[in-house]
């Protein structure tokens, strides 16, 4: 028996030609999309056609369409991934980034230990922001991290190449496990006063907490993130 042909929707073909242009950064966040008529006779289809394409973009929050402006690019390419380093999912973005320490401080806190399951009541606490080049902050993370070999002199000595995960790796933390909890809640008012941002204004609410092979604590992170900046990706192996 012959297999049948599989039949590739035209507005499928132009979606994913749109979509990979902005995935690419050839349209940037901002930019504005080409009107339906110029994409009509670009793609050589119908403007309906061109409708349903940027209607699968807007539902992929890749674009926004404005009455009586157009399609305006809201993705930049920041991803949120599994990987236990804050900065990771922004890398490969050409979007120029700046990142703030606004705590770095040991402490002592026999109620989390015990929580996370370790003996040692000895942590470094840091709270970072990032934000795009003179703009608003992006994100809130706050870290808490074993206080062991270079992250206990970290708020003397700094982290290494400024980076949380390098200062963690030099000092033998290595995370092998990682568990996640995604909502989204409103920002209270000191975090939006950091954030610059209205009280109770919704983010993405993401905590964090890394383990090492055998188990042990290797960190927790408390993240706030801004929806327009960030998206949820996860990819699951094979179920049974």
């Amino acid at each position: 028996m012959s297999t049948p042909p599989v039949r590739s929707l035209k507005h499928d073909l132009v979606f994913s030609e749109l979509r990979e242009a902005i995935r690419q950064g050839r349209y940037s966040r901002g930019a504005m999309l080409p009107g339906e008529l110029e994409l009509a006779e670009q793609f050589a289809v119908s403007r309906g056609t061109v409708r349903k394409a940027l209607q699968e973009l807007a539902n992929e929050r890749l674009i926004q369409t404005r009455s009586g402006v157009g399609s305006v690019v809201m993705f930049d390419d920041h991803e949120l991934s599994d990987s236990t380093s804050w900065g990771q999912p922004l890398v490969g973005s050409d979007v120029t980034f700046d990142s703030q320490i606004l705590r770095m401080e040991r402490v002592v806190d026999h109620e989390f230990a015990a929580t996370v399951g370790i003996d040692s009541v000895d942590f470094l606490a840091v709270d970072r922001t990032r934000h795009v080049a003179e703009g608003k902050p992006v994100s809130l993370e706050r870290s808490r991290v074993p206080a062991v070999g270079s992250l206990a002199r970290a708020p003397e000595e700094g982290l290494i190449d400024n980076s949380l995960a390098a200062t963690m790796a030099a000092s033998g933390l290595t995370p092998a496990r990682v568990e996640q909890w995604i909502s989204v809640a409103p920002l209270s008012p000191e975090d939006a006063a950091i954030l610059r941002r209205e009280s109770g204004e919704l983010f993405l609410h993401l905590v964090r907490i890394a383990r090492a092979a055998d188990g042990a604590f290797v960190e927790r992170v408390v993240s706030w993130l801004d929806p327009a900046r960030f998206r949820v990706h996860v990819v699951s192996g094979d179920l049974k």
